[in-house]
């Protein structure tokens, strides 16, 4: 063995395996460190700014979400707080330099429920609990990705924690478009829908409840004032007195919902998610995601209305 590795050919041989080695991987390996460097800026510098072209052709720069978001830092009392779904929580916080009801730290997934059982429910029976949360409703409009698009989710996500939102169905089939664009009598009711397609196709949102205070200018984000807000519930949520800290003097503090909402947020029932690996998992989860899962499956009370595909397309 010693004579075949000490061999002048063995180890030319091998000298020219490991030449070749290095000429094959140091490029890719190169093109690898490029590519992921690349990658990684793009996921850490997301854009809110992106060029578009309008009906004729025109390029334009859409820059509607910050100027949405500057809107609410220059024109909205320092302590507003703004309702919108929790994908733009850090936008509005960060850019908005406002008061967020939700964003991106979602492990709260009653809270979650909450917010979302508001944009999909009725608009009188949202204005009556976002009056006791909030100043202003942020939406996303405009087609593409918005609200709209995402609107089953959030029905679904609002009938696991209070079930019967959607009747007997966890897809919430009845809150959609149908094929042929037009909504669903729930969706046609819900306060994300009217906000979103307030002044077109006839839609009107009740000014009683949420008067409209601004539209960006590709109309990708519209923001409404809540009318009617609770002074007595605001003040309680803001006084230090009314938070509960994980320890005396600690600086992590949670909010609570106010005495108003008391006998509303009792009605909720906690969904345990089965991704979540740290809490024990019980039956009534189980049962519902399995129920869920069979629905989305093509099961028996399947969906009759379109998904968010449609909800985008109709919102075009």
């Amino acid at each position: 063995v010693e004579l075949v590795y000490a061999n002048p050919v063995s180890c030319l041989l091998r000298i020219a395996l490991g030449a070749y080695a290095v000429y094959w991987c140091v490029p890719r390996g190169r093109e690898f460190y490029d590519y992921s460097h690349q990658l990684a800026e793009g996921l850490s510098q997301p854009q809110i700014m992106f060029k578009a072209k309008t009906y004729n052709g025109q390029e334009v720069m859409v820059d509607d979400y910050r100027e949405a978001y500057w809107w609410l830092r220059d024109k909205t009392p320092e302590d507003a707080r703004v309702m919108a779904w929790w994908d733009y929580g850090y936008q509005i916080t960060g850019i908005g330099e406002r008061t967020t009801i939700a964003d991106g730290n979602t492990w709260n997934h009653e809270h979650i429920a909450t917010l979302g059982l508001i944009l999909s429910g009725n608009e009188q029976k949202a204005h009556s609990i976002a009056r006791h949360l909030a100043d202003y409703v942020l939406v996303w409009a405009g087609g593409g990705g918005d609200d709209l698009a995402k609107s089953p989710h959030l029905a679904r996500i609002g009938n696991s924690v209070f079930h019967g939102h959607c009747g007997n169905d966890p897809t919430c089939s009845n809150f959609g478009f149908y094929r042929d664009r037009s909504p669903t009598p729930m969706m046609e009711k819900s306060l994300l829908y009217k906000l979103v397609l307030n002044g077109q196709r006839g839609v009107a949102v009740n000014s009683s409840y949420f008067e409209h205070a601004y539209s960006s200018k590709h109309g990708k984000v519209r923001i409404y004032k809540v009318k009617r807000v609770s002074l007595k519930s605001k003040l309680w949520a803001a006084d230090p007195a009314n938070r509960v800290c994980d320890a005396p003097g600690s600086w992590y503090c949670v909010g609570q919902y106010p005495p108003a909402l008391q006998e509303f947020i009792n009605s909720r029932r906690n969904f345990k998610q089965l991704e979540d690996f740290n809490v024990k998992r019980d039956a009534a989860s189980q049962k519902y995601h399995e129920e869920y899962m069979r629905r989305m499956g093509g099961g028996a009370g399947g969906r009759p209305a379109e998904s968010a595909a449609a909800a985008a397309a109709a919102a075009e």
